[in-house]
């Protein structure tokens, strides 16, 4: 029977591993610590990995004569934006107040970029109402006792575990495990990377036959 994870199990696993925190009467430190910890994991992969799996799409009205939005909920990394199908330019915040000092003129919108790490302030301030849409890396949904799976237990199982067992090992002061799980991680992640460069090739080569 395959075996497919879950936050449960997640959390069953790793108490194995590190033969700690089976139950909150014999080791409530670590009992309590092993839920922050897989939360920790999980930021840990979406900062160091960015791969198809946490790309997300998202459509939002461009009001007029409105310049700055907000960035969708667990929004890590902008990978581009199209206003009703046409891209527009990633470009630095100082390069937009540059090119569109006066905010209250409007016009058709060319750039994009990050205003502060909760919003994007577009350039020039949209003329007519059109439909923005973005394509951005997302931290995954956080795991717990109300959700379960997540894309990580799902398609990555092992990075998410060795993960968890990289961000557990100092907190037990146990030093000389981080390079067998950093190792582990490592090649894991690799792995996953190698995957997702796979298909993006596969589509390239697809585009370029048709």
């Amino acid at each position: 029977m395959s075996y497919s994870m879950t936050y449960d199990s997640l959390l069953v696993d790793v108490r194995r591993y590190l033969e700690r925190g089976f139950t909150q009467e014999s080791d409530q430190i670590v009992y309590d610590q092993l839920p922050r910890l897989i939360t920790m994991g999980e930021r840990r992969i979406a900062r160091e990995l960015k791969i198809e799996g946490f790309i997300r799409a998202v459509t939002t009205p461009l009001a007029v004569g409105v310049n700055v939005y907000m960035k969708p909920d667990r929004w890590r990394d902008t990978v581009s934006m199209t206003v009703d199908g046409t891209p527009i330019c990633a470009r630095a915040y100082e390069y937009i107040k540059n090119y569109w000092p006066d905010p209250a003129q409007t016009g058709t919108p060319a750039y994009y970029a990050d205003y502060d790490y909760q919003h994007w302030i577009i350039a020039p301030t949209p003329e007519t109402a059109q439909t923005l849409e973005i394509l951005f890396y997302e931290q995954v949904r956080f795991l717990g006792d109300d959700f379960q799976t997540n894309w990580l237990t799902e398609y990555a199982p092992d990075v998410l575990l060795y993960a968890t067992l990289l961000e557990a090992t100092p907190f037990l002061k146990n030093d000389e495990r981080v390079q067998v799980w950093q190792a582990i991680y490592d090649r894991a992640a690799q792995a996953l990377n190698g995957e997702d460069l796979k298909r993006i090739m596969d589509r390239t080569a697809n585009r370029s036959e048709a």
